[in-house]
């Protein structure tokens, strides 16, 4: 019996670059997609959103002289590419999927509701939300927290490349120690970046837990849904 019934799987664009430098790693993409069918295959109710940094991030691009606006709805972009890469992935090890994005975009998705999101996952498919909220000045970080809240799911399980929330960045701080858990109150006293604020905070308002964990250390996935304790717990 799996953990939680409904998760929304927040995903790093980043993460999906693997070895190279830029763009999609095939071999890092069949992991991702073997690994959710992993959870797929218990029956828990799957939404995913996905960033777009490893093709195009708007706020960098807007520092570069890109108009902000334009630069975010290139990262939306960049998240419909990563959704479809990822929705064929799924398809091929026997998932079935639909993408859904934030703005018209049709054939290539569907456009995006509440009632179509939680029909299609009730009848045993996996929904990836793409092109974040569809507004610019918003990250994929409170897309997923958005669509997490709207969905009804019982927690946002986010992969990183690291294990969990600790004092300080254990890739530049060998003393930083590990959290099992910690409240969204002392997130904020401490200064402590999980997601950007505004996600942050819907998730404390709305009361949407998050679960911090490694999604690059194959088969982290089905432990959290196994309900192995591996991550951090972000609550009230």
């Amino acid at each position: 019996m799996a953990k939680f019934k409904r998760i929304l799987l927040k995903l790093s664009g980043e993460s999906l670059m693997g070895q190279q430098g830029y763009g999609i790693d095939q071999n890092r993409l069949s992991d991702y997609a073997r690994q959710i069918k992993e959870i797929y295959d218990m029956h828990v109710q799957i939404g995913i959103v996905i960033g777009g940094g490893n093709i195009f991030r708007g706020l960098s691009g807007s520092q570069k002289g890109f108009d902000r606006v334009k630069g975010d709805q290139m990262g939306m972009c960049a998240t419909v590419i990563n959704s479809l890469a990822l929705s064929s992935a799924l398809d091929s090890v026997g998932a079935k999927t639909k993408v859904l994005t934030a703005i018209r975009m049709e054939p290539i998705g569907e456009f995006y509701s509440k009632w179509k999101a939680i029909e299609a996952m009730e009848a045993g498919y996996i929904c990836i939300f793409s092109a974040g909220t569809g507004n610019p000045y918003f990250t994929t970080d409170t897309g997923a927290s958005l669509r997490g809240i709207e969905i009804g799911a019982d927690v946002m399980l986010k992969g990183t490349r690291v294990d969990g929330v600790y004092t300080a960045d254990p890739e530049k701080d060998p003393q930083a120690k590990k959290f099992k858990d910690i409240t969204y109150d002392e997130i904020y006293t401490r200064g402590l970046k999980v997601m950007d604020l505004t996600a942050t905070t819907m998730c404390k308002e709305n009361h949407l837990p998050i679960y911090v964990f490694d999604m690059d250390c194959y088969g982290n996935l089905k432990k959290v849904l196994d309900g192995e304790e591996i991550g951090t717990l972000v609550h009230n």
